[in-house]
Formats: C-alpha cells, sequence, structure tokens
C-alpha cells in the first residue's frame, strides 16, 4: 500500500470528529492528517461529522461469478468499493494476485489474505486451492502467511455431498499446528463457516477470526468471547441462505440446514454481541455480492441489535484499529469521509457524504 508521492492538495476542515463526538479542526498536507494549523491550507469543510474512512473486512476483489477476472476488473471492483466510502479493504481470499492494486494511489487500500485454503470438492470451484491431503495444510499456511498481507483464509466448513449437509474439512490436530505456524510466521487466520460442527475446533486451535458465524451456539460464541475471537457476519450474504438452500433440492438435510441457519441469525448475532465478542463490517463482495454495499452492511448490524455507533465503528475506526491501520490521528494518512448528518444515528448519511479523501485527495470534486 502506497500513499501520494506528490504534495497533494492543502486543505482545511472544521467539524464533530468522530469517534470523540467533540469539534475539532484537522489540516490535511502531503496527504495525511495534521492536528496543527498548514500554512495556505484551503477551507474546504465548515460544519458535518469527520469520520474515518470505512472499511470491509471481507470483501473479494479480483473474484467473479465465474472465479477469478482480470486485473483490469478488480480495479473496477475496488473502485465502486471507494465510491460506496470504503477507503480501506481486508480482501478475503481471491485467486488472482491483486499486488498491482496495491500500487494505484486512486483505489482503496488492499490487506490481502491470500488464497482460500480448501479441499477438493469442497468449496466454490475455481476459487481456492485445493490440497490434496489434508495434512498439507500447515504448509500451505505457511506459504500463504508468506504471500499475502499477514492473514490467510481457511475454508472451515462447506457441503459434503457424499453426507449431505455441512462437515468440516480439518481435523483438530491439523488444525492446531497449521494456526501455530501462521501465528509463528506473523499471520492471522480466519474461516469460512456456516455450520456448528467445524467451530470448537476452529476457535480450540487459535484461530483470530470466524467468517459468517451463523452456527456460533451459546458455547462456542463464549469460547470466542473469553479468547477475543473476532466475527465477521456478512449479514448482507447470509441473506442469500434461503435462495442457496431453494438450489440444493438434491440435498434436503443441507437445504434444511441453511434456512435454519438463516433463520436463526439475528439471534446468534445479537448473543455474540452481548457476550462481547468482537463484531466488524464485511459485505462478502464478490462472487454473488455486488461491491460497493458496505453501507447496507451497516444498517443490517443496527437491524440485528448493533447499536447505532457499534455498527458505525465495525465499519470504521474499531475496524482499522483491529487491522492496524489508523484513525484519524496527527501524520496518520488522510482517508475519511465528511456526513452532513450524525452517521451514528442516520447512516443513510453514509451514502452522500460532503467529502471523501482517500490519501489526502478528493474522490470526486472538492464541495
Amino acid at each position: 500500500m502506497t500513499d501520494a508521492v506528490d504534495a497533494g492538495p492543502r486543505l482545511h476542515l472544521r467539524g464533530v470528529l468522530l469517534p470523540g463526538g467533540e469539534p475539532a479542526q484537522l489540516w490535511v498536507a502531503d496527504g495525511r492528517i495534521r492536528a496543527e494549523p498548514v500554512p495556505g491550507a484551503e477551507t474546504v469543510i465548515d460544519g458535518g461529522y469527520l469520520l474515518p474512512g470505512l472499511v470491509d473486512a471481507h470483501c473479494h476483489v479480483g473474484l467473479g461469478p465465474s472465479g477469478g477476472v482480470s486485473l483490469d476488473e478488480a480495479a473496477e471492483q475496488a473502485r465502486t468499493d471507494r465510491s460506496g466510502g470504503t477507503l480501506l479493504i481486508r480482501d478475503c481470499g481471491t485467486p488472482i494476485d491483486t499486488r498491482p492494486l496495491q500500487q494505484r494511489d486512486e483505489l482503496p487500500r488492499i490487506i490481502r489474505a491470500g488464497t482460500h485454503l480448501a479441499l477438493p470438492k469442497r468449496y466454490i470451484p475455481g476459487v481456492g486451492a485445493e490440497l490434496d491431503d489434508p495434512a498439507l495444510l500447515p504448509q500451505a499456511v505457511a506459504e500463504q502467511a508468506r504471500y499475502g498481507d499477514g492473514w490467510v483464509k481457511l475454508v472451515g466448513d462447506f457441503i459434503d455431498r457424499s453426507v449431505g449437509d455441512l462437515t468440516p474439512l480439518w481435523s483438530d490436530a491439523v488444525l492446531a499446528e497449521a494456526i501455530a505456524t501462521a501465528h509463528e510466521l506473523g499471520a492471522r487466520v480466519t474461516a469460512h463457516v456456516f455450520g456448528e460442527a467445524a467451530l470448537p475446533g476452529l476457535i480450540g486451535a487459535g484461530i483470530d477470526c470466524i467468517e459468517h458465524g451463523t452456527g456460533l451456539t451459546d458455547d462456542t460464541i463464549n469460547r470466542m468471547a473469553s479468547r477475543g475471537t473476532a466475527l465477521v457476519p456478512t449479514l448482507i450474504n447470509v441473506e442469500n441462505f434461503p435462495s442457496i438452500a431453494a438450489g440444493a433440492t438434491k440435498y434436503p438435510g443441507y437445504a434444511a440446514h441453511m434456512l435454519t441457519l438463516h433463520e436463526a441469525m439475528p439471534t446468534t448475532l445479537r448473543a455474540a454481541i452481548e457476550a462481547g465478542v468482537p463484531v466488524y463490517a464485511g459485505t462478502d463482495a464478490g462472487g454473488g455480492i455486488e461491491h460497493g454495499r458496505i453501507v447496507d452492511e451497516i444498517v443490517a448490524l443496527r437491524a440485528a441489535g448493533m447499536n447505532g455507533e457499534a455498527a458505525l465503528a465495525a465499519a470504521s475506526w474499531a475496524a482499522r484499529d483491529w487491522l492496524g491501520a489508523p484513525g484519524l490521528i496527527d501524520g496518520a494518512p488522510a482517508d475519511l469521509l465528511v456526513t452532513g448528518a450524525d452517521p451514528r444515528r442516520d447512516p443513510e448519511t453514509l451514502r452522500n457524504p460532503l467529502l471523501t479523501l482517500l490519501r489526502g485527495r478528493a474522490v470526486g470534486e472538492l464541495p
């Protein structure tokens, strides 16, 4: 990830600074936030709410409905996310090498998780790296830890057609070795998980994050809370479970399971929030979900029971802190949004920001 190489505009902004909620002034120079006045800065905002740029913590830049896409199409996906307010992406697995996009200053910052790790016929074809032997998982995790940007993505469960339902892909022992390997290399691990059965092994092995998590129970929620394991529930993707079930007529047990998971998800998520599980916003864009929908995910988190400030934090300052990206502090990259109304109370205001700055430059015209 790079910052602008030229000086860029010198800007002055005045408004309510989030998350603190107090009136403040910020200056921008050389693509970075400055807490002290910058000579010659142009006042472009005098009123409104200033917040760190939005984060999509589960996004697939480079993935389309049929698998990997061209680099040009991946760049267009990233631009669509940027237009929706997302200025930082945790790319949660993609079959193409998107490192060239990280050098393009007009695109959101991307933290890559490398390629999904799965077994043959146990994930979406053309998406992940399929291991011929589950025992190869620690080696594959080491390779992805070196290839990615501090994250590794596992497929924790998927439909097993011989069983006709969701089952885990990996044994507890191989998971423990694989996740320990990632941690030794300074990487964190996350996993796609829909059902219940894979969760105890993943959490017990020390996984850092669970994606979707529709099968969480009181027991696994409490284990996650005690370990600080994060959850990215991808609620706008979970809304597709009924259509997935409708297309699985050959596997009635799996179809019924998906419907049950979908119906229970609001209650499951509320239980996780109340238990203190860290929750972050992710859309699962790529494949079947359109890019640029992070505000829809914030709205969905609120509808599921998360309060307005927490839902916004899950897609802004809290998510940035989790991913190691600074907020609106002196010297930080100037990646921010300005809204006319308070986005903690009205997330719809995020759809039409007064100003979006990425690396200190306006996305679109200055106000």
